[in-house]
């Protein structure tokens, strides 16, 4: 139904809401014309921009993953002062070259035999590795052995030296 003085459809009504409709639908294709134009005529932007978003959600699927399996140095002071026992997974020259304090060496190939038999399954254990990549691969074998609080140092004995975490020099402890 017309307005009487304008002529145009009354506000509301269908008539009225059918035009702005179909400008709306009008204007959103000629934007996606314009957007397949674009990529058309730039593929190798719009390739390397694909590739950078996949590489970004990959990225954050791959950390999500890792959620839970690594603490920061604050919160690894926090469960050493709890009771948690540090295993530090590094070959033994690089143990004795500095080490988290009363930290205990076991080598990364036997770490569930060594956990085993010197660690107790109720107890915190915190694995320690150069940067914290090797340890965060390793929890889920602890893990699956029964050490369910078992966590990797995040980043690393290197994180922990950059915290100005206090780190001792000498042989493994037995």
């Amino acid at each position: 139904m017309a307005d009487s003085v304008t002529g145009l459809p009354r506000p509301g009504s269908s008539a009225r809401r059918a035009g702005i409709i179909r400008r709306h639908c009008t204007r959103h294709r000629e934007y996606m014309a314009r957007f397949i134009e674009f990529c058309l005529r730039h593929p190798l932007l719009v390739g390397g921009t694909l590739m950078a978003l996949v590489a970004a959600i990959a990225n954050e699927i791959r950390l999500r993953g890792r959620a839970g399996l690594a603490v920061p140095p604050s919160r690894a002071v926090m469960l050493i002062n709890q009771g948690a026992t540090v295993v530090d997974v590094r070959e033994k020259d690089s143990f004795a070259g500095g080490h988290i304090v009363d930290a205990i060496n076991l080598a990364a190939g036997d770490l569930v035999a060594g956990a085993e038999s010197r660690l107790k399954k109720k107890r915190p254990v915190i694995l320690v590795c150069d940067s914290g990549a090797q340890s965060v691969r390793l929890v889920g074998g602890l893990r699956k052995a029964g050490f369910e609080s078992t966590w990797a140092l995040d980043g690393g004995l290197t994180a922990w030296r950059r915290d100005n975490l206090p780190v001792v020099s000498g042989r493994p402890r037995s």
